[in-house]
């Protein structure tokens, strides 16, 4: 996921091709857990990218990685069990749903984070930059 360069993202686009480092990056490791949480989890952290998701199958597992001070920690889950995004206020994940296929958590769960006052000054700021000179 990415912000537009309008809004403040530090992504462009070039006709066919993104350009930048986006703010959010989700990988489902199913044969390539090694690389995902080795080599390219490096690569990503090296790019400055803010946050970093993998989803590894066969064992199942969430993991959920911020940056800061240009390394990567993992974001540890609320005590809800709940993942909650720090670059998209109110983008929140229940990786057990997540993993069980439970479509109406999943859904109820983004929908309580996008309820909430930090996703709605999140979607303020975005409009404002998005509305401000050069846009």
């Amino acid at each position: 996921m990415r912000v537009l360069p309008r809004c403040g993202g530090k992504t462009r686009t070039d006709r066919r091709f993104v350009q930048g480092v986006p703010e959010l990056l989700v990988e489902v490791a199913h044969t390539s857990r090694y690389t995902d949480l080795g080599p390219k989890l490096e690569d990503y952290e090296r790019a400055g990218v803010p946050e970093y998701i993998v989803i590894a199958l066969e064992p199942d597992q969430v993991f959920w990685f911020v940056l800061r001070d240009g390394r990567f920690i993992d974001l540890p889950p609320g005590p809800d069990g709940i993942f909650r995004s720090e670059v998209f206020p109110g983008l929140w994940l229940d990786p057990s749903a997540l993993l069980a296929g439970d479509t109406r958590r999943l859904r109820a769960v983004l929908d309580l984070g996008c309820a909430t006052p930090e996703h709605t000054d999140f979607v303020g700021r975005l409009a404002k930059a998005g509305s401000g000179p050069g846009s």
